[in-house]
């Protein structure tokens, strides 16, 4: 996968849910090994995370041209030519190649901005975000304007900061209340948060401490971020009225999307937060590859109801990379069975003959 700012979405994705890179191609006479398969490169937004069906990140892609390998194709196997030997000249078999990798992954888009602005329904976070930058949301006077999470880049003294706007949060949004829990995702990635409130509202400070909540059961490392109250709407009476008889102590700034007043100090604000705000750290657990280990065979037998199952890396390999349909090629796996220690670890389990024994995706009736 390859993130890029020439996809907005993951759309193609739902259309399409299978993707399957082009295999190789068989080896031929003369010695010659079959070509390769290609590699398939998926473009998506910048900000997706792959996440995989044990919910670990396979990657996350924060920034254009980021890569990752989701899943990697087999190797191929060898030809008859690799098995003569001085009493068989020419093998009837061949070695299969092993199969590349299948893997459901979950593919989650989140917002990459530095600031993110988070409040309940209507307190103004898309009027302020458009005044602080050159965005164009959707401005109304009734809750749950902003359907959908809005970017905006301001300009300040310290450079470029790019603001999103999340929609509006209610009691319970963290339980998935209203559109909460689908839009606080995208605010994981931001380094500080600016929690706006309504200052006409009849307890602002309540609602505050709601939406602090809320963020707080929604994920605690994001309440520990550091953070900026605008209390919105100091155009009007009530909310001047707060602002004189308040005493709260704290980064808090009354503000007015209306009229600009208190703005440039917000953005001032803003930047001192974010200079001091540490890195974001990586959303969920990382995915670990387990590299298998040359000669490890951890071979183990277990005793089912229809027969035996054998497991181990090796032995599975090793039927992969069997031609079974071949009597060259059965002859040979039976020999290798011996050499692992296989037919030594049935017998142990009491294996009888007769019974079906299965290896990976192939059943065997046993004969000694």
């Amino acid at each position: 996968m390859k993130a890029t700012t020439s996809v907005s979405d993951l759309s193609r994705y739902k259309q399409k849910l299978r993707w399957q890179a082009e295999p190789g191609v068989n080896g031929a006479g003369g010695r010659k090994t079959g070509r390769n398969g290609k590699d398939i490169s998926l473009e998506v937004p910048v900000g997706t995370v792959a996440i995989d069906p044990d919910g670990a990140v396979i990657a996350d892609l924060d920034h254009p041209g980021a890569k990752a390998v989701i899943a990697r194709g087999g190797s191929g196997g060898r030809g008859n030519v690799h098995f003569k030997s001085s009493t068989r000249h020419a093998p009837d078999y061949a070695e299969p190649g092993l199969k590349g990798e299948e893997l459901a992954v979950t593919l989650d888009l989140k917002l990459i901005a530095e600031v993110g602005l988070v409040g309940p329904p209507n307190a103004g976070k898309s009027s302020l975000l458009a005044s602080l930058t050159a965005a164009k949301p959707k401005v109304a006077a009734y809750p749950f304007t902003t359907l959908d999470p809005q970017l905006g880049v301001a300009d300040s003294r310290g450079g470029r900061i790019v603001i999103a706007d999340i929609p509006g949060l209610i009691e319970g949004a963290s339980r998935g209340v209203g559109l909460g829990l689908r839009f606080l995702r995208h605010v994981e990635r931001t380094k500080i948060l600016v929690y706006v409130i309504d200052g006409t509202s009849p307890d602002p400070w309540k609602d505050l401490e709601m939406v602090q909540e809320e963020v707080e059961q929604f994920s605690p490392d994001l309440a520990k971020r550091p953070y900026i109250v605008a209390i919105n709407k100091v155009d009007m009476d009530q909310a001047r009225t707060l602002r004189k008889r308040s005493r709260r102590k704290g980064p808090i700034h009354f503000v007015s999307a209306l009229s600009g007043e208190g703005l440039e100090e917000l953005i001032d604000a803003m930047v001192t937060t974010l200079a001091s705000a540490p890195e974001v750290k990586p959303q969920g657990p990382v995915r670990i590859k387990k590299l298998l280990v040359a000669g490890r065979s951890e071979l183990a037998v277990e005793k089912a109801g229809w027969g035996f199952v054998v497991k181990g890396d090796r032995v599975e390999r090793l039927v992969e990379r069997t031609d079974l349909e071949s009597s060259g090629g059965l002859a040979r796996f039976q020999t290798e069975l011996d050499k692992i220690g296989v037919n030594a670890a049935l017998e142990a389990a009491g294996v009888q003959p007769g019974d079906t024994v299965r290896i990976g995706e192939a059943e065997f009736e046993y004969q000694p």
